[in-house]
């Protein structure tokens, strides 16, 4: 986080920025060049492809944009436009979107029997077609299970509900974030707007959200590359207070209610109507 706090130039801005960095542990921190908290979410790893059955990081042939179309068509694109071999994080956040959108699975991220002839069932357990094995070297299907959409909504609950704790910690309303910077090893694209719809990131406009890729290694990268670097790197990492959200009363309670798509108090999601009317015509 402090070669992310620096790559992102969040201690030099006079306004209040939000840096969340999207990994395992999901890594938020907020402030200006007057102060800065940070805190760290324990999301797991699936947005980096682990714990995911077709995961994969952002290399050539992982999935990183998926589309469905009000027909029910498919479409995606992969890193390096290769065939397919499985799914990164922006692919990954894509497809909640979209199988949200589309009415395929409910605000739970339960996949709906029937919705889709791509929805099948598989030793027991509900999961999505992604690619079909007709279309893929390998013969196996590229698919999304419903254990996949339960790791996928507990890891984008603990970065939101890390977030919302850390801003209340403080008494910030999100509104008052001038900036926020999305880090991730996700490769070179991220729709905003899609994890905004499944409540990854705060609901705020999206000309005030910028992705930022790895900026763990882009800091690493210039502290090396410079000894002033390297010495700003000290001191943000001691000028720093780090918040353990074990000490919010209510943190527990608050990862429970980003569980849902896009969040239990909708509220929070305003720009996110025309998703729920979508679904609620399903």
């Amino acid at each position: 986080m402090t070669a992310g706090i620096h790559a992102v130039g969040l201690r030099r801005s006079e306004k209040v920025q939000m840096l969340i960095d999207i990994g395992t542990n999901g890594e938020i921190a907020i402030g200006n060049r007057d102060w800065m908290i940070t805190c760290s979410a324990s999301a797991g790893p699936a947005f980096e492809g682990s714990g995911v059955k077709h995961g994969m990081k952002a290399i050539h042939g992982a999935i990183e944009r998926v589309d469905i179309s009000s027909e029910g068509g498919v479409h995606y694109q992969t890193v390096g436009n290769g065939r397919p071999r499985g799914i990164c994080g922006s692919g990954l956040i894509d497809l909640v979107a979209e199988l949200y959108k589309a009415g395929y699975i409910d605000r739970s991220g339960h996949l709906v029997a029937g919705a889709s002839e791509r929805i099948r069932e598989r030793d027991g357990m509900l999961e999505f077609v992604l690619v079909p094995a007709s279309r893929l070297e390998t013969g196996k299907d590229i698919v999304v299970t419903q254990a996949d959409l339960a790791n996928l909504l507990s890891a984008k609950a603990a970065i939101y509900a890390g977030a919302e704790v850390l801003a209340r910690a403080i008494g910030l309303d999100f509104r008052e974030v001038e900036r926020v910077y999305i880090a991730g090893g996700f490769g070179n694209y991220l729709d905003r707007e899609k994890a905004i719809a499944i409540g990854l990131i705060p609901d705020l406009p999206v000309e005030r959200i910028r992705f930022v890729g790895n900026t763990s290694i882009l800091g690493a990268d210039l502290g090396l590359l410079s000894e002033g670097t390297w010495q700003e790197l000290h001191t943000i990492a001691e000028s720093v207070t780090y918040y353990d959200l074990i000490n919010y009363p209510n943190y527990y309670d608050e990862f429970l209610a980003a569980r849902f798509i896009p969040h239990t108090d909708l509220s929070r999601f305003k720009s996110v109507k025309h998703w729920q009317e979508v679904e609620a015509c399903t």
